[in-house]
Order: structure tokens, then sequence, then C-alpha cells
């Protein structure tokens, strides 16, 4: 246990540290399955690992004031980002609390929205059941989830540039597999589930933007945070293949995802 909570304050450190930067790479992942929830002006979108507060923030801006957007995180040090990010949002709410055992009142949302917030969930047809059970009728799921780590050059390259022979956590590609997924969601309990590959080149800036985010989280980040004396020896190499690879000023890498929508 405790190793797990140390790893969690790792991760949550690193995500605080380059939010703005993750924020940058992330974020046309995370509207393309905003759009696909498509959520209305009043509605209620319950945000599911919420991070550092950018989707609370463009869901706010589509439910508009009348609406409300609850988000949900674990990590204490993001939320507080969310936190300074949404104080003048009066139809925002955030709780730090486990996604998976969110205690909110049956039927109460319009929507429950992620960006990479589901993969963690330990027992992932408990947590979509309790998700639908907050739902209305004819409310809406919708999320982005990575797909294999093969697919994912985000991921991929930076590992292979640091060349370390070590075995990685795959948590995060835990639904790589779109039956997985389907069996996961019908047995939840979700009906109409749309499970569509959507694929883009991300970034998070110039070569020391994007050396900031994938040394801190992803993959890589990971091994490097868990064990800095690899630092030293991943980072060159990973700065190397990253300007080799530049087309422009920008540094882009391909992200293969899952856009996932579903009715409660």
């Amino acid at each position: 246990m405790a190793a797990q909570t140390s790893s969690l304050e790792l991760a949550d450190k690193a995500r605080g540290e380059v939010a703005d930067l993750l924020d940058l790479q992330l974020s046309p992942l995370g509207l393309a399955a905003m759009d696909a929830l498509a959520p209305q002006p009043g509605q209620t979108i319950v945000d599911i690992g919420c991070g550092a507060g950018q989707t609370v923030q463009q869901l706010a801006s589509r439910v508009g004031p009348l609406g409300r957007v609850i988000g949900v995180d674990i990590a204490p040090r993001v939320l507080e980002v969310a936190r300074s990010r949404t104080a003048a949002l009066g139809q925002v709410q955030l709780i730090q609390t486990d996604a998976a055992a969110l205690a909110l009142p049956d039927k109460m949302a319009d929507g429950v929205y992620s960006r990479f917030g589901v993969m963690a969930l330990d027992d992932p047809v408990a947590a979509f059941t309790n998700f639908r059970r907050i739902t209305r009728r004819r409310g809406g799921l919708a999320f982005v989830c990575w797909r294999s780590l093969e697919e994912n050059e985000l991921d991929l390259v930076p590992l292979q540039a640091a060349g370390l022979d070590i075995p990685i956590d795959k948590t995060p590609f835990k639904f790589e597999r779109r039956d997985y997924l389907l069996e996961v969601l019908r047995s939840a309990g979700f009906a109409k589930i749309e499970i569509e590959a959507f694929d883009a080149r991300v970034s998070s800036g110039n070569l020391d933007a994007m050396m900031a985010v994938l040394t801190k989280v992803g993959a890589l980040g990971r091994l490097l945070r868990e064990t800095p004396a690899l630092i030293s020896s991943a980072e060159p190499k990973l700065r190397a293949v990253l300007k080799a690879g530049a087309v422009d000023r920008d540094i882009s890498l391909k992200a293969a995802t899952w856009i996932v929508s579903a009715a409660a």
C-alpha cells in the first residue's frame, strides 16, 4: 500500500508541474470526446478524473451559468490547480475522491465525461455501473481512452528512444481491445455504445516543452519519476530522437485513442 501511495503522489506532483503543457497536448483528444457527449446549456455533467481542471472549464462553457459541472479526481495537487482555475465559475464543484466510489445521488447527471480518467479503475464494470446509476434516463456517457502502446507514438517513441529494458505499467492501455471495452460497458448496463478510433498528432510545443512532459508523465515519465537514476541516461537520448524527428519548431507525436459514447 505504501508503494502504491508513493506512486500516486509522484504522479500527482508530476501532473501538477506540467499541467499547462499537458493540457495543450491532450486538449484536442478530450474535445473530441466532449463533442461526442454534446453537453447542452443547463445540463449537469460529471467529469471523471478531471485533473487540473481544463476539461471542467471547457464543460462549464458548454453548460453555461445555469448548468453544473462536477469534477472528480483522487489527486490533491492537481485538484488545487483545478480549484484556482475554476474559482470564478459558480456552476463548478470539485470533489476529491476515488471515482469508482463516487457517492452522488441516483440519476442526478445528464452526462458523465472523462479525458483519460477511466483506465486506472480496478473494477471497471463496478465503476461504470456506478456512473450509470448517477446518470438520468436518456443521459449520456462519453470518454477518450488510449488504444494500444504499439499504436501510440506518444508513449512508444520516448520508450524506444530511452532504450530502457524495463517492464512498463500497461494500466493506461487497459482498454486497448475494443471487444473488452464493449463487454465492460454492456455489463455495466449501457446501451447504444459507439467506439470509434481517433488518431491525432499532438504536441506540448517546442523541444523543451515536449521533454518536460514526456519525462514526467506517460509511460517513460512514470519509469523516470519512480527510478530517478535513469534520468541522466534517458533524457539526452530522447532529446536527440525528438530533435531529429522535428519538422518545424513544434514537435508532435501520434496519439491513438478510442472515442467512446453510450446511453444510460
